[in-house]
């Protein structure tokens, strides 16, 4: 799928759902909050959020007092909903809009989450791409915390394919410049009730 591909069908959907109608909808964005807090060493950190999209885990950053937050996502109707959601307490926000394999890093960030945006990447290319902004784009010390599908998660997720991983399996994709610290399952109850599993993991650059 191409660039331009990925982004109008993010947009669409998130133009055409709600937030309770799509099955990566949070009310509380565990383990991701948790598995921050673990690595952050801090409040004054800085933390990108890619593929953020309107989740829920940039107010729960916020109020927790965490401020150099950072927002990538390939929907300008997702990255809006999220900004009219939190008005004048998601000022300081960075909100941008764009594809993690294309966006280039404008800085380093001590920390790198991603919940399900590296799963729908099943092209080697896109891979290789968006593993070089992550190489750039984190500092060296710094964690990357990564939730994927998990082996016996769902194979599409909105119409799309995915690529699913282990822990070890993804850390080999990730490559040698990063070790595995951590790694956990999780089960995610969709809005409708049905389960995904997830496997969420902890890199720090070396």
């Amino acid at each position: 799928m191409t660039v331009p591909d990925r982004q109008s069908h993010w947009q669409t959907v998130y133009l055409t759902k709600g937030e309770g109608q799509v099955s990566w909808s949070q009310a509380s964005p565990q383990p991701s909050l948790r598995l921050i807090e673990s690595v952050a060493g801090g409040r004054d950190v800085s933390i990108i959020d890619v593929g953020g999209g309107a989740s829920r885990l940039v107010d729960a950053l916020l109020a927790r007092g965490y401020r150099d937050v950072t927002v990538l996502d390939l929907s300008e109707a997702a990255l809006a909903s999220a900004r009219e959601r939190l008005a004048a307490a998601g000022k300081g926000v960075r909100w941008i809009a764009g594809d993690a394999t294309v966006w280039q890093p404008p800085r380093t960030f001590d920390v790198w989450h991603d919940r399900a945006a590296f799963h729908f990447l099943v092209e080697e290319h896109d891979r290789a791409a968006y593993l070089d902004r992550l190489h750039y784009g984190l500092r060296p010390g710094g964690h990357a915390i990564i939730g994927t599908f998990a082996p016996d998660g769902p194979d599409k997720c909105s119409g799309l394919a995915v690529q699913r991983y282990d822990a070890a399996a993804l850390s080999r994709t990730v490559g040698p410049g990063f070790a595995l610290i951590a790694h956990e399952p999780h089960h995610h109850v969709t809005p409708w009730g049905a389960a995904q599993s997830f496997e969420f993991s902890v890199l720090r650059r070396m």
